[in-house]
């Protein structure tokens, strides 16, 4: 398999060097017919695409790679400092991947210091009273402000970081808070997952499970249930909790248990399966992570480590022989879904799938797992 997935980066890295002359400036986020949409830095994924470039420097060492990743970095920070398009939870995603891998990389102090000021934008939107972080909307709407969303599992990392940078203790405890009710709530009893939930929030009581991109309210959207294997992992590492690494170990099972003869996932478990299902190679790229992630706390010799670690190398084999990109095409994986219900980008390129997919590609090469652990 080592063969496989060096021929796996090194065609990703070629594609990479393509898209930063393609992209100039612009930040890829999801594509129509193969051609990814461009945006001048103002949206939820364009973290991803820094990821990418940084991930394929420090695989390569290469100062085509090196010179673009602190570029695009550099038009993270003007986004922090101006204070744009930053009313959203998904300020890990915007972050973590670009100042705070630049931090990691290089050591460098304001990279370190601009992390810190996006964890404190993040804190923003932490409702202490309901120990949440609302997902959407101004902060305490009338209509969202008791919303959270099972992918701000993925922001978590950035709040864990920012305590271990500072020593400041209030970014752990809120993100500690986050994950305990995402646990309890957005994870059902029988270890599958809702997208968002919502709590009163006059009173803090629960109300109700729901979806905003999945096949129905009780349904289980497969990036969702992705996010939360990984994300769960991520806060066990953190935190030493051992019931994070059970819940994240209960999440990975149910989506193997779940996947398709070829281990890539469809868009929604629950979706009817015909001849219209629609992939989410994103949502397996995710998982992966999550997958090698567990590996790393699970006993070799358990039936959970070979369980999991079976779904691992069956999912890569199959998003790398099946699933990358062609060379003149844009994306690194192909048949990612945005959003299936608004037939947005329902089944093509989307950039946190080609983020993920080389984090994968990373973690099974070289071990390196990712930027989620400033």
């Amino acid at each position: 398999m080592t063969e496989l997935y060096k021929r796996a980066i090194e065609e990703a890295l070629e594609k990479v060097k393509m898209n930063i002359e393609r992209f100039g400036r612009a930040f890829p986020h999801t594509s129509t017919e193969g051609v990814y949409s461009l945006n001048d830095n103002t949206d939820w994924t364009d973290g991803f695409w820094v990821g990418v470039i940084w991930q394929a420097y420090e695989y390569s060492k290469d100062d085509v790679f090196l010179i673009a990743a602190r570029e695009k970095t550099a038009q993270m920070k003007e986004r922090l400092l101006a204070d744009k398009h930053l009313d959203t939870h998904d300020i890990g995603f915007l972050y973590t991947p670009t100042t705070g891998a630049k931090w990691q990389i290089e050591q460098d102090k304001e990279a370190k210091e601009l992390t810190v000021k996006a964890a404190n934008r993040l804190m923003e939107r932490y409702r202490e009273d309901l120990g949440i972080i609302q997902a959407w909307g101004p902060f305490k709407d009338p209509a969202l402000g008791g919303r959270i969303i099972i992918d701000c599992m993925m922001n978590m990392p950035l709040l864990f970081s920012a305590s271990a940078l500072t020593g400041d203790v209030k970014y752990k405890k809120a993100a500690v808070a986050f994950v305990d009710n995402a646990r309890k709530y957005l994870v059902r009893g029988d270890d599958s997952t809702y997208h968002t939930f919502y709590f009163d929030q006059n009173t803090g009581q629960p109300e109700r499970g729901a979806t905003h991109q999945g096949y129905a309210d009780g349904s289980t959207w497969t990036r969702g249930q992705a996010w939360a294997v990984l994300g769960f992992a991520l806060a066990y590492h953190y935190t030493g909790n051992p019931d994070y690494l059970e819940t994240s170990l209960r999440t990975a099972k149910y989506f193997i248990k779940h996947l398709p003869d070829n281990y890539v996932a469809h868009w929604d478990f629950d979706a009817p399966i015909d001849e219209h299902i629609k992939p989410d190679s994103s949502a397996s790229a995710i998982a992966a992570c999550g997958f090698h992630e567990l590996l790393q706390s699970l006993e070799p010799s358990s039936k959970d480590y070979q369980l999991v670690k079976e779904a691992l190398e069956k999912s890569m084999k199959t998003m790398i022989t099946e699933y990358a990109s062609k060379p003149d095409e844009q994306g690194l994986l192909d048949h990612g879904s945005y959003s299936v219900r608004d037939n947005n980008s329902p089944d093509d390129f989307v950039i946190w799938g080609d983020y993920f997919y080389m984090e994968a590609l990373l973690r099974m090469e070289k071990d390196l797992r990712g930027y989620w652990y400033n």
